[in-house]
């Protein structure tokens, strides 16, 4: 029997199926493409510039029922909202349950109409659970249906995440591994085998890339041994590696190169996430109005398009839940078969692949500040000469950091939760033991 035949249950004895098909998993993520550019796609060749959106979603799980964590029910966060509707924000229950689904009939009416839209998506595995023990089978129904059917499949591109929200910095490398894996073997159950093997992007929690030389050596290679093929990244958190500086043409792809103490290298196409958080980027469509002011440009002694790239989350915020529809649907109708373009990364990349444009010919970017960490670190000398060095260099300037970066860039994901942190490490490594 094909991989892309087989299937696996999504829960066993009602706990998620997070592990257990690695093989099949590996399988999967061998596949050779393309997996996106083909017949109906997007004409590269014909377009000045293009643009993508990723619709970022999540709720937590939580105890419920008890104020025993032993004993505790857990459920999801919106199983909770749905059920206390009068606390707080929880009446946003039923909008956040129709954002979750509103995608995978979006595409479908577009598609019917004869465009060409584009979307990625990046739901948790905590969410995506969290609908199937809350009963909203049609919520995954719908999205597995547009993902499925190859008329509107090549228009929906998921992004592998992680299968809570864990932040790359200060989750232990091991456990975060553990996360990438857990969440494609759900989705594989929910989605099936021939879809997991299209996923190729991958979408770090909060844009939160480590910058401390060591995780980020193992914040790539997880994602390389777990078949992705690039990382979306902030355009804060990020410096060329030939001068320090910031990142000179954040519309087409670069090359994220992670080196560690021991002197190790791993490296992976990084796509740059320009601008802020700000919901109202996406909920307006702002990339598409950015991208309708660029052209072609030379890359690798090619004229391509560059394309803008930008995350929000999916269902926070007013504009998100009520004005994005109609904006989406405008702007898909608007620019389909025009010269700015939507479209997904990974058909991108596949036309850069098509044209001779590989990952080697990129330009070399770092998590930021590691200049300065290469700068006097003599190659290869080691963890404990790192950590000395590190050390050294936050006592001559408070402002240097070795513990990541994010969409915001402005907060850490290590101090204040060094109380959290500390018992969390020694449980980890007791754990993977």
């Amino acid at each position: 029997m094909k991989n892309s035949e087989l299937t696996i249950p999504a829960h066993i004895d009602g706990l998620p199926n997070i592990c257990g098909s690695e093989d099949l998993i590996a399988e999967a993520m061998s596949r050779e493409g393309p997996f996106h550019l083909g017949a109906g796609g997007v004409d590269f060749e014909s377009i000045d510039s293009g643009f993508a959106i990723t619709l970022h979603m999540h709720q937590p799980l939580i105890p419920a029922g008890s104020d025993n964590l032993r004993s505790a029910r857990i459920i999801g966060n919106l199983e909770h909202m749905m059920a206390d509707p009068e606390t707080g924000d929880n009446h946003n229950a039923t909008v956040f349950a129709r954002c979750y689904e509103r995608m995978g009939e979006f595409v479908p009416e577009l598609v019917a109409d004869g465009k060409q839209p584009r979307v990625m998506l990046d739901y948790s595995g905590c969410l995506l659970h969290g609908l199937c023990q809350m009963g909203r089978d049609d919520i995954i129904d719908t999205l597995r249906a547009a993902t499925n059917d190859p008329a509107t499949g090549r228009c929906i591109e998921w992004l592998g995440t992680a299968w809570g929200h864990p932040m790359a910095p200060s989750t232990p490398v091991q456990d975060y591994r553990l996360h990438v894996r857990a969440w494609q073997h759900f989705f594989a159950a929910l989605f099936g085998f021939e879809a997991l093997s299209r996923v190729r992007g991958f979408s770090p929690s909060e844009m939160a890339l480590p910058n401390h030389p060591d995780v980020c050596y193992e914040f790539v290679r997880t994602l390389n041994e777990c078949g992705y093929r690039w990382v979306l990244v902030q355009e804060h958190t990020v410096e060329r590696i030939e001068d320090g500086a910031g990142v000179c043409d954040p519309h087409v792809p670069h090359r994220l190169v992670a080196k560690n103490s021991r002197g190790q290298t791993a490296s992976i196409t990084a796509i740059i996430k320009t601008q802020g958080s700000d919901t109202k980027l996406i909920g307006q469509m702002q990339p598409y109005y950015e991208a309708l002011t660029l052209g072609r440009r030379e890359l690798a002694g090619a004229k391509v398009p560059p394309v803008v790239t930008q995350i929000a989350d999916g269902e926070n915020g007013g504009v998100m839940m009520n004005e994005f529809p109609s904006k989406y649907l405008e702007v898909m109708a608007e620019a389909s078969g025009t010269t700015c373009a939507p479209v997904n990364v990974t058909e991108y990349l596949e036309y850069l692949d098509s044209i001779g444009v590989t990952d080697e010919v990129f330009d070399a970017i770092q998590p930021i500040m590691q200049g300065r960490i290469w700068e006097r670190f003599q190659d290869g000398a080691g963890t404990e000469a790192m950590a000395k060095l590190i050390k050294d260099l936050k006592k001559e300037d408070d402002r240097f950091s070795a513990e990541g970066g994010s969409w915001t860039n402005d907060r850490s994901w290590v101090r204040g939760y060094e109380h959290v942190l500390g018992p969390m490490q020694t449980a980890s490594a007791m754990f993977a033991e």
